[in-house]
């Protein structure tokens, strides 16, 4: 999405020390399985004027924390695809629904992407304005 969007300065926040080290270049990647992903990310890089990585230690993340605990204790089911959990964080109740597949078809940040463009908010189904 960034490399659509013409971003030209990227920040990458991540709770590894170990990928965030690797990414920077500070640590090698050892792992075999590993190392295409590494040289991905140096390909990507180049396409940015910069790029930043910066280790958010899980005490300074509390909602991660709390989803690394709760998939720890699910089973995965093998090669079954899991969709990604929608979480919003509001000061009052909330409510958690299970999202199937985007009603227009396109990915989750099309609306955004399309807003930082040209300034416009998608139209609902009824014509009014989100």
């Amino acid at each position: 999405m960034v490399v659509d969007l013409d971003v030209q300065e990227l920040l990458i926040m991540g709770g590894s020390d170990l990928i965030i080290r690797q990414a920077q270049g500070e640590w090698e990647t050892r792992d075999i399985k590993f190392i295409p992903y590494r040289q991905r990310v140096e390909d990507i890089s180049k396409q940015f004027k910069s790029v930043e990585f910066i280790y958010i230690p899980r005490f300074h993340n509390e909602l991660a924390d709390s989803l690394v605990t709760l998939a720890s204790m699910m089973p995965y089911p093998g090669n079954v695809h899991i969709d990604p959990l929608e979480i919003q964080v509001q000061e009052r109740y909330g409510y958690c629904n299970a999202i199937e597949m985007e009603p227009d078809g396109e990915p989750w940040f099309h609306d955004i992407k399309r807003f930082l463009k040209i300034k416009e908010y998608p139209e609902q189904a009824n014509g009014d304005q989100k």
